[in-house]
Order: C-alpha cells, then sequence, then structure tokens
C-alpha cells in the first residue's frame, strides 16, 4: 500500500462538475491522502495506513492531523502502484483490483474518522479532478 500525503491549505474532488469531496485546512492545514492499495498488501496494511495518516507529524508546528483536529481528504489512486522501470507503459498489476480496494479505502476512512478526525473523500471508480493549494509544498510517501 503507497499513500502520497500532501499539507494543504484546501483540496476538493470534482466528479462531473460536482464537488464530491472538499477539506478547508484552516490556519493548521489539512491533509491529502492519494491511496494506492496492493495486490499484495497484509491483511492488516489499512490499520498502520490509518495510523500513518492520523499521526504522522507533517503539519504546521510537526502536528499531526489528530494533534490538529486537522481534515483529511482521502482519494483512492490505484496510479500510485504503477511499475515503470521497464518499457514507456506503467504496469498496474501491483494495484488490487476494485472489488477488494474499495472496501480498504473505506476502512481506512472509517477508522480516521473513529479517530475523530473530519474526513472527506473522492468517488472510487470515478474520473476525478483532484484541486489542492499545496502548503510548503510539504509531501511524504508513506509505504506499508
Amino acid at each position: 500500500m503507497r499513500a502520497v500525503l500532501t499539507r494543504v491549505s484546501r483540496a476538493s474532488v470534482t466528479v462531473d462538475g460536482e464537488v464530491v469531496g472538499a477539506i478547508d485546512g484552516g490556519a493548521t492545514g489539512g491533509i491529502l491522502a492519494l491511496v494506492g492499495v496492493g495486490r499484495d498488501d497484509a491483511p492488516e496494511a489499512w490499520r498502520t495506513m490509518a495510523r500513518k495518516i492520523a499521526e504522522l507529524r507533517i503539519l504546521e508546528g510537526e502536528a499531526s492531523a489528530v494533534e490538529a483536529g486537522a481534515p483529511v481528504l482521502v482519494v483512492s489512486q490505484f496510479t500510485l502502484l504503477g511499475a515503470t522501470a521497464r518499457g514507456r507503459r506503467p504496469s498496474w498489476s501491483a494495484a488490487a483490483p476494485a472489488e477488494r480496494a474499495e472496501p480498504v479505502i473505506e476502512r481506512i476512512v472509517a477508522e480516521l474518522r473513529d479517530r475523530g478526525l473530519t474526513v472527506a473523500t473522492g468517488r472510487f471508480g470515478a474520473m476525478m479532478r483532484v484541486d489542492s493549494a499545496n502548503e510548503g509544498p510539504f509531501t511524504v510517501l508513506v509505504e506499508c
């Protein structure tokens, strides 16, 4: 499982001209989490990923999302599992199929909400436009 976590002042996801998820990070900022689920991920990898999204100290003043009460926008992104070492076309064979990946993303979102965070989401499997105002810029790659 891979995620790209970016500190943002705001972020949103639009599908077919409709905003389906948005966050406003206010003074402390928020986190845009692009999450890719792998075919060979350990059964409990989602739990580790949720913990990292919630607890990594990547916000202003080295605060975590939980400490700052910062909002999180979670967007499923299988393309993070693309292999580009060979040829000119990425291979998606490492990405989990949709019927396996969607419940994993839902578990991550539920766990973040259980931790008291405000969580917005994209729409699984849709063509999404993701807009963000990155702060720093501060972006980290997380692998579980």
